[in-house]
Parts: C-alpha cells; sequence; structure tokens
C-alpha cells in the first residue's frame, strides 16, 4: 500500500514511521486513520524490522489529535458514512484498533516525540514501549477540551500506569497542557533531548536494542504486555520462566550445534 498521509523507511533492522501532514501538525483524518490500521497490521508478522521509531514530520509537533474539519466536514472525512451512533462508533473503533496493534506487534515502539503530542498524539506516544521528548515537547489529553470524555483511546488504560492515578486523573479531568520539564517529571518520558538531538537519540537507542537476541527483545515485550495484566506475582513469574527457558533451551541448542 503506498501511503499519502504516512511516510515509512526500514534501515537494516529499523523501521521508522512519520506521521507526515506537517501542515496541520500530523492531525489524523480518515485517510491517516486508515493507513495506521494498514500499517500496524503489517507489523504484526514483520520479522525483518525489529525495532520501530515514531515520529511527526515538520517542526511544530508530533501529532496534534484528530482533525478536527475533517471529522465535521459534511458527507466526507469521518462523516462519509453519514452521522449515526453506528458510523461514529466504527470511526471510533478503527482509533482503539491502532492501540491494540501497536501493543501486539513484536517490536519494541520508540515514540520520538517534539512539539505537540495532543489528543490522540498523546495516545500514540504513550502506547509505546519507551517516549522520549525533545524540551520543546507538549503533552495533552485534550479530549474533553473538545466536549467529549477526558480519557480516549486507550489512555485511561495507560496514563495512570506511567504517571500514576493523580497525575493521570489531572491530564483527563482538566486537559491542561504538560510541557517538557514535567512530563520528564512525573514520569511520561523517559528521556529529554535537545531538539536536534532527538532522532539520533532515538537512532541510538534502536541500535543498542538491535544487539540483543531477536527472540528475547520480542519476547520481553511481550512479558512486559502480559505483566500490565496479569493478577498476581505467580502469574507474572511463569510468564518470564516460560520466556526464559525456551530462551536458554535456544542458546544451548545453537551452542551444540557449533560445537560439533
Amino acid at each position: 500500500m503506498e501511503y499519502q498521509t504516512l511516510s515509512y523507511d526500514v534501515d537494516g533492522s529499523i523501521g521508522i514511521l512519520t506521521y507526515n501532514r506537517p501542515e496541520v501538525v500530523n492531525a489524523i483524518n480518515r485517510e491517516m486513520l486508515d493507513e495506521l490500521n494498514h500499517f500496524w497490521n503489517e507489523r504484526q508478522n514483520d520479522l525483518g524490522v525489529r525495532v520501530l521509531i515514531l515520529r511527526g514530520a515538520g517542526d511544530k509537533g508530533f501529532c496534534s489529535g484528530v482533525d478536527l474539519k475533517d471529522a465535521f466536514e459534511e458527507g466526507g472525512g469521518f462523516r462519509k458514512q453519514g452521522v449515526s451512533s453506528e458510523a461514529i462508533y466504527y470511526s471510533q473503533k478503527g482509533f482503539s484498533k491502532i492501540i491494540r496493534l501497536m501493543r501486539t506487534c513484536p517490536q519494541p515502539i520508540i515514540a520520538a516525540v517534539h512539539g505537540y503530542a495532543l489528543g490522540g498524539g498523546l495516545s500514540f506516544a504513550i502506547a509505546s514501549d519507551i517516549r522520549l521528548a525533545s524540551r520543546d515537547a507538549v503533552f495533552c489529553a485534550q479530549y474533553i477540551n473538545i466536549g467529549l470524555g477526558g480519557a480516549d483511546v486507550g489512555s485511561s488504560y495507560f496514563l495512570w500506569r506511567i504517571v500514576g492515578w493523580g497525575h493521570a486523573a489531572e491530564m483527563c479531568m482538566t486537559g491542561n497542557r504538560v510541557p517538557a520539564d514535567e512530563a520528564y517529571r512525573i514520569g511520561l518520558v523517559n528521556r529529554l533531548c535537545e531538539p536536534g538531538e532527538l532522532f539520533l537519540s532515538a537512532r541510538a537507542m534502536a541500535e543498542e536494542m538491535i544487539g540483543k537476541s531477536p527472540m528475547g527483545l520480542r519476547m520481553t515485550k511481550e512479558a512486559l504486555n502480559a505483566g500490565i495484566n496479569l493478577s498476581s506475582l505467580d502469574d507474572a513469574t511463569k510468564v518470564e520462566d516460560r520466556n526464559q527457558a525456551y530462551l536458554m533451551a535456544s542458546m544451548l541448542i545453537k551452542q551444540q550445534g557449533e560445537d560439533s
């Protein structure tokens, strides 16, 4: 599929996905929604790419959320199927499916966030495994500012697990913007970078990851995903024990083959 709103490049084992609507701060229109669903579906069985980097085109930001012009355009964009509870629900499911696919894809995801990460852009960032941010980054759960519920596109699931209940509640219930230094303080981002160094830092981290065992990397993401949902230490250690036994056996079998 040839993308119109995304740019995707593969450099060795690293995939670089760029939201590519810089004229509207990479806002999500219906075309981008469909292309993102296609992209993340393709990654589910992509064994050649081992780490993914997400970024936004242009100087203004990572992603500014849904394109409201497209959302309210009569007979077009998000309204091309008409205005009904069924049509709106279908579009909404398109957003949430992206988040689920991001978590089930085998590649670790590094979000390199600059400028605005608002609404759906925030959700794309928090659904990633790691977030690096430039010092001009601004995060906002802006759903409540446009008349919707304050938690959307996975934010009620991920956000409090990352920053804690109180910070998540404040972000979702006030819709206030969180600048980069505050985002770092509350643990929303892993590292702060100078704007000119953001992608280089993300690339360096990706290079470090691809130096690890391919299956070890994938199974680590799988175990962390399971750990979010498992109800007990016992359940979590069972997943870890399974993974480690599989990987140790693989290494030993490989070693035996090399020695024989």
